[in-house]
């Protein structure tokens, strides 16, 4: 074994401790001079290693890797070009010779070509310090987060079928979603990936931007104009499973190298991949330094973690006999858990402001806290729950969905116990399921009036927002990844007017702080009225850090209400400021409804209420209009005192019942605390 370098051995001591986490500066190819390259790859278990490529005629004996720490193999070879393609050639335990793309490559070939190629990161002049420093300070939690979930190779093609490079996606995309008001791209997987059908959660290059799109640089220029234009970009990042492409990470140097051995943890049959082995130190070298490469080298502001429920639960999609419990008896994969606890740890401490989602479909506690008080570490997670329920209930005719009541108000009772993104991804419009728009019950008007109220609800709901891309505009039919977007749809009138109406309400989301400031506790959220089942009306209030808040209204039937009361917290006047039912979006009012002041009355634990108009499968928001201030020769008037939260919510059968008037001169009591459902989150 070759002595090992004294500028190798931190690099190396890092990776086999688990804590190299920019093991890529070492690993892969590195020029050394204008015509030499040094290639280094770990095969733990293989007889030997050499680099073949088109700077040796693919010569397996031209140019051997000496081992120069347990399991680490380096060549240095001279007149190597950029751009060459190489692979290595791993001799096994069995005496069979693999050939194996680099793991650390950043660059590969397009497919179907499977090389990697002879590549360095340019030195690209970043131009958004202040967007990463303004990022480092802000506290995401309470800033505003509309995220707008792109597969970017079907967003928009040429017209000859060709996909949009990153630079003409940095042109056409970036001005489109800044104009819409979202606040953050999130692009499917774009490590390099062989199978267009995958959609990138199959990836064999975790560090090389597939080539489908460009080079590198490309993909730096994309990121660095989303942040000129204050977008956030959100990369998915896939560390549960691998394909079994013969050229990749499968048995890489013949024997499970990056994989678990135990075919009990390490294959997940229903999906056709390998599990990475979380146990390994090397294994977790590799992957937190792929989560932080893209990070800290492309700038990406968070990544979202894709099929975390797989790596977490021993028995994934797994039958009796088919897993094996851990040390403690039990079906949870205690080494995911660590992996995750130092992931996020790692990249979070590293990357202030950064964002780490986990996609985690199940009841697994504590996600979003702190590996210090026994959790994961994210600081977000996808409401799973909420996405599922919302979905079946605005599926439903209307006519059911009062016996379906508790779908649209079980999510409050959990709604605080993690840090949650509601989201509405790629996965609910394809195999069948429909578009969102198409998902919606009743003629092609009820379609689009649903689709409006759905999103205006979810943009109301406590947690950060994510649509998947063509739904803002009423996308028909299902999302297909070999063609783009119907943007023909825009020259109709609903579709149109729909566009239009996403892009007020992201604007209305982004200068209503009461919608996103508070968006982890019930300090930010309280009902008005959530147990209408026979009318499937709703109202809540949110409110920001002053004090200030809306009013949200739901009718989720065709039905409208001339006069329909809701509670409210002070007198006064309360106008509407957000109206779905809009022409202009695709309703039926010429326009907003007006303002509505307060009567007195006890309704829903207040002691005044208003009468609204309620239209049909619409949401409104109202705001009470500041008080007015009095003439200067008038005495000063003592401020309102602060009506105390309402008491326990109580049922309304019928709201617009006459309420019996509360007598002027009689002593008024105020209401009690209202009472709080269990934040703890609730097992579904």
């Amino acid at each position: 074994m070759k002595k090992l370098k004294e500028e190798y051995q931190l690099p190396v001591y890092l990776f086999h401790d688990g804590t190299n986490y920019k093991a890529y500066e070492f690993f892969g190819n590195h020029r050394i001079d204008e015509s030499k390259v040094a290639f280094r790859v770990w095969a733990p278990n293989a007889q030997g290693v050499s680099v073949v490529g088109d700077f040796n005629s693919w010569d397996e004996n031209a140019n051997k890797c000496v081992a120069i720490s347990p399991g680490i193999w380096e060549a240095i070879v001279d007149n190597v070009n950029v751009y060459d393609c190489y692979k290595y050639a791993i001799k096994t335990c069995t005496g069979t010779t693999l050939l194996k793309a680099d793991p650390y490559a950043v660059h590969q070939e397009t497919r179907p070509g499977t090389g990697s190629k002879v590549y360095e990161l340019a030195d690209y002049k970043w131009k958004d310090s202040k967007w990463q420093l303004d990022k480092s300070r802000q506290n995401i939690l309470e800033k505003p987060v509309n995220i707008y979930e792109v597969h970017i190779g079907s967003w928009k093609m040429h017209d000859d079928g060709n996909f949009l490079t990153y630079r003409e996606l940095a042109e056409q995309l970036v001005p489109y979603v800044k104009n819409m008001g979202y606040t953050h791209i999130e692009m499917l997987p774009i490590m390099e990936y062989p199978f267009d059908g995958s959609w990138g959660y199959q990836v064999t290059g975790y560090f090389a931007a597939t080539s489908r799109y460009g080079l590198p640089e490309d993909l730096k220029y994309f990121v660095d104009t989303c942040h000129k234009e204050g977008i956030g970009v959100i990369l998915d990042w896939v560390p549960a499973h691998f394909p079994k492409d013969a050229f990749g990470l499968y048995e890489f140097d013949g024997t499970c190298c990056y994989e678990y051995s135990d075919m009990k943890k390490g294959e997940h049959k229903e999906w056709g991949t390998r599990v990475f082995d979380y146990a390994k130190k090397e294994v977790k070298s590799f992957l937190i330094s792929s989560a932080n490469y893209w990070i800290e080298e492309f700038h990406f502001d968070g990544l979202r973690v894709d099929a975390v429920a797989s790596m977490l639960y021993l028995d994934y999609c797994r039958k009796d006999g088919e897993w094996t419990p851990n040390k403690n008896g039990g079906r949870e994969n205690l080494e995911a858990v660590d992996f995750f606890r130092q992931l996020n740890s790692t990249i979070l401490s590293n990357h202030p402001g950064s964002m780490m989602i986990a996609e985690e479909s199940t009841a697994w506690p504590m996600i979003t806290m702190p590996p210090s008080e026994g959790g994961l570490g994210f600081n977000f997670k996808w409401n799973m729950g909420w996405m599922n329920d919302m979905l079946r209930y605005t599926s439903l005719d209307p006519l059911f969905r009062k016996g379906n009541h508790n779908c649209i108000t079980f999510s409050f009772f959990y709604a605080f116990s993690e840090n949650f993104v509601l989201p509405v991804s790629h996965d609910e419009v394809v195999h069948g399921k429909a578009s969102l728009l198409n998902k919606m019950p009743g003629d092609y008007d009820m379609k689009f009036d649903g689709l409006r109220l759905f999103l205006a609800y979810m943009m109301a709901h406590p947690g950060k927002k994510l649509l998947f891309m063509g739904s803002e505009f009423g996308q028909f039919i299902e999302w297909n990844y070999k063609q783009g977007l119907d943007w023909l749809l825009l020259d109709y009138d609903k579709h149109r007017q729909t566009l239009e109406f996403s892009r007020e309400l992201n604007k209305f989301y982004k200068e209503h702080s009461e919608l996103w400031e508070i968006d982890y506790s019930w300090d930010g959220f309280q009902w008005i009225s959530s147990e209408d089942n026979c009318n499937s009306v709703i109202a809540f209030r949110r409110m920001n850090k002053k004090g200030e808040e809306l009013i949200a209204v739901f009718n989720w039937t065709p039905n409208s209400f001339d006069s329909y009361r809701i509670g409210v917290p002070k007198n006064g006047t309360y106008k509407v400021v957000f109206d779905t039912s809009l022409e202009k979006f695709g309703g039926d009012k010429h326009r907003m409804s007006g303002s509505y002041k307060s009567k007195k009355g006890s309704i829903h634990g207040y002691e005044q209420y208003i009468d609204l108009k309620l239209h049909g499968l619409s949401a409104i928001f109202l705001k009470k209009t500041a008080d007015k201030q009095p003439a200067k020769k008038d005495k000063p008037v003592k401020a309102e005192k602060e009506v105390a939260k309402p008491v326990k919510q109580q049922a309304v059968k019928t709201e617009v019942k006459e309420e019996k008037p509360v007598q002027e001169k009689s002593k008024q009591t105020p209401p009690a605390k209202a009472s709080k459902p269990n934040s703890k989150k609730s097992k579904r």
